[in-house]
């Protein structure tokens, strides 16, 4: 499904400030919430699609990727949309109860009562290879830090041998439910933060948190003929989810550094051959370099500069055509010498004098 624009969907211009924002997806999130609107099948659609938009617009650093790359550049930023209502609230809860107050549930409580576990936040890595490593391939191992399960805890966050106790503010729920007006007013427990319960004792080791840091080193295979501005993933090496629940995926950004000879154009690689003026005239046969050693091409005669021959299968195989390899192109430049002897200059003078 093509996802329509962001500021489209909250009804703003691009230049729009953070208080624009947040006041256009109150208005959004009030006018289309499934409870206000339980006969419109299109509601939950419009309340998702606004609250994924609000997501990504009131975080500046995915602000920044959305304006530069649109969609596509939310692929590292730890971000894939929302599956459900239940998941925006699981995620956006605080920001509910900021907007509306007490009203922050309206009546669409969490599964259960209570919040579930939040999957792992995704990882951005910055990768610089040679032009020659993209062209062959390489693995390369990367160090990266990140939030793992607590192996003293297995993750809860609880002092071994402990026990979870019920939270007296809810009895268990989860929530805490009163009643404005016509609404039933469904809000997480302030207590448990939406658990039902809370932890007796915490772990010595992550302080109840349940994840530390760690520092790992990871192996990354990079096929040949990657270009530059493509992304590897590594599914599951992202940040550890909370207690047991997925983690997040590993977005390698490659970069591939430029070569003194070559140009890449797709899976072809464009080589600037000069040659002598009497080589252009009369035709020759020159060695020039190759991605896997020089080889030998004829100049024909009458050549100009920016002519083009081309060396079919010599470039770059293809990621995407199953290694299929392109061509290199040699582009011949006529050099004009810029010192001549006494002979040359009589010589040219002939020639001139000829035509």
């Amino acid at each position: 499904m093509i996802k329509r624009d962001y500021y489209e969907v909250l009804e703003l211009e691009r230049g729009a400030t953070g208080a624009d924002i947040k006041k256009a997806y109150r208005r959004m999130a009030l006018a289309y919430h499934p409870d206000r609107n339980p006969d419109d099948p299109h509601a939950e659609e419009r309340f998702k699609e606004a609250s994924e938009a609000y997501e990504v617009l009131s975080d500046s650093r995915r602000r920044q990727l959305y304006d530069t790359y649109g969609h596509q550049g939310l692929a590292g930023a730890g971000f894939h949309g929302f599956t459900d209502v239940g998941d925006i609230f699981g995620s956006m809860g605080d920001i509910f109860e900021e907007f509306f107050g007490q009203m922050g549930g309206m009546g669409f409580g969490r599964a259960g009562g209570r919040r579930r576990a939040r999957a792992g936040a995704d990882m951005r890595f910055d990768l610089t290879i040679s032009f020659m490593e993209a062209v062959a391939g390489t693995e390369k191992e990367i160090s990266v830090t990140r939030e793992v399960a607590c192996e003293t805890c297995n993750g809860t966050g609880q002092a071994p041998g402990s026990d979870r106790v019920v939270c007296h503010a809810c009895n268990g729920a989860g929530q805490i439910t009163q009643r404005q007006g016509f609404f039933v007013i469904q809000t997480a427990c302030p207590q448990c933060r939406g658990e039902g319960s809370r932890i007796e004792k915490y772990c010595d080791e992550c302080r109840g948190g349940g994840r530390v840091t760690k520092h790992e080193r990871i192996k990354v295979k990079v096929p040949a003929g990657i270009e530059n501005g493509m992304q590897l993933v590594l599914r599951g090496k992202g940040h550890d989810g909370e207690r047991g629940a997925d983690a997040g995926d590993l977005f390698v950004f490659v970069s591939v550094a430029p070569h003194e000879l070559f140009e890449r154009i797709g899976d072809d690689i464009l080589l600037i051959a000069p040659i002598s003026f009497p080589q252009a005239a009369l035709g020759d046969t020159v060695e020039v370099p190759g991605l896997g050693g020089d080889k030998r091409v004829k100049v024909p005669a009458g050549t100009e500069s920016g002519n083009e021959v081309r060396i079919k299968g010599e470039g770059i195989p293809s990621v995407r055509f199953g290694g299929r390899r392109g061509d290199e192109i040699v582009r011949f430049v006529v050099k004009t010498p810029k010192k001549l002897s006494k002979k040359q200059k009589e010589l040219l003078r002939r020639l001139m004098e000829e035509e």
